[in-house]
């Protein structure tokens, strides 16, 4: 009896002892919040992140300071993500770049992404759009389809460097469709569609909100959007998989994540302020705006989605024989 009451009075101390610490560990969040986009102001990734930190803060309490860490593809941001400490004041916003496409294209990253990171939600998604030059003698993608099988390597496909989403997008296309067409990596999209609309190359795939103006405008035709749904701002232009393409789909992604280790509470609270901003008006108006798609999903399913996206890229480049630049 003697012996059971001081084991007793022991697991009442330590429980006690516990209690004790826990109400001595500040609540998250106690501080700012730092979020590292791995790419200059101004581009869809930035926006992304700006609208979502501002969000954030006003939900959590604490300011969100935009941390912008570019170069080398999106990687020196990624690699400050991923050696953050897992305190849960560090957040990246990452990508289908950063975490699908270069863990294949340089493979020599020094981190797994992996295992470096953990997918906390979907941020939002910009589909890129098949667009040729209008002299081009084809109007529907089975109509390119067929006139690049009769003239293999012929035509030119324009992108915005090699081994970014604009050039995979094609090199996605190419092989579904089982043709070859010549890609020539440009320094940046801009001088890749300001060839594109003079004749010097025969198409390209776009970011949407880029190649909108120039269709509107009739220099560039749309063929197809490269989203699993029409885009809103062209309703009468089908998705790849709707012009005879099974399958295919790749947009401009963003997500947020947290360094490997953050605490599943903090992970699971970031999540549902993500989710609850947005749902917001505000934020859905901004995004109509750019172009871009709002694909909310649980925690879990985003997690599984990077993994997916993961080994579709790897396959690509791998195809392709594509190099980082």
């Amino acid at each position: 009896m003697k012996r059971r009451s001081l084991l007793g009075a022991g697991a009442l101390a330590l429980a006690a002892l516990a209690t004790g610490a826990m109400a001595q560990t500040p609540a998250w969040p106690a501080k700012p919040l730092r979020l590292v986009v791995p790419f200059p102001p101004g581009g869809a990734a930035d926006l992304f992140a700006r609208l979502v930190g501002t969000e954030l803060a006003q939900a959590l309490g604490q300011p969100v300071i935009v941390d912008n860490r570019p170069g080398a593809g999106g990687n020196i941001g990624a690699r400050e993500g991923a050696n953050a400490p897992a305190d849960g004041y560090t957040l990246m916003l990452g990508t289908v770049g950063t975490h699908a496409i270069n863990p294949t294209l340089y493979g020599n990253l020094p981190y797994d992404t992996r295992k470096a990171f953990v997918p906390v939600a979907m941020v939002g998604s910009v589909p890129n759009v098949l667009v040729v030059n209008p002299a081009l003698p084809a109007k529907t993608v089975a109509e390119l389809t067929a006139l690049a099988k009769r003239s293999p390597g012929k035509l030119t496909m324009g992108s915005s460097g090699n081994g970014s989403s604009i050039h995979l997008s094609g090199e996605l296309y190419k092989h579904l469709a089982h043709v070859s067409i010549l890609h020539v990596p440009y320094r940046g999209g801009a001088a890749a569609l300001t060839d594109l609309i003079g004749g010097q190359i025969d198409l390209m795939f776009d970011n949407l909100p880029t190649s909108l103006p120039h269709i509107a405008k009739g220099s560039l035709r749309a063929l197809a959007v490269t989203g699993a749904q029409r885009s809103p701002l062209l309703p009468e232009v089908p998705t790849m998989a709707e012009a005879g393409l099974a399958g295919y789909e790749s947009t401009a992604w963003s997500g947020l994540f947290v360094p490997a280790g953050v605490p599943a509470p903090v992970v699971a609270r970031l999540h549902d302020e993500v989710d609850k901003a947005l749902r917001s008006e505000r934020v859905k108006a901004r995004y109509r705006d750019l172009g871009a798609d709002i694909l909310p999903m649980p925690q879990p399913a985003f997690d599984q989605f990077v993994r997916k996206e993961y080994d579709k890229w790897a396959e690509i480049v791998r195809v392709s024989g594509a190099k980082a630049e």
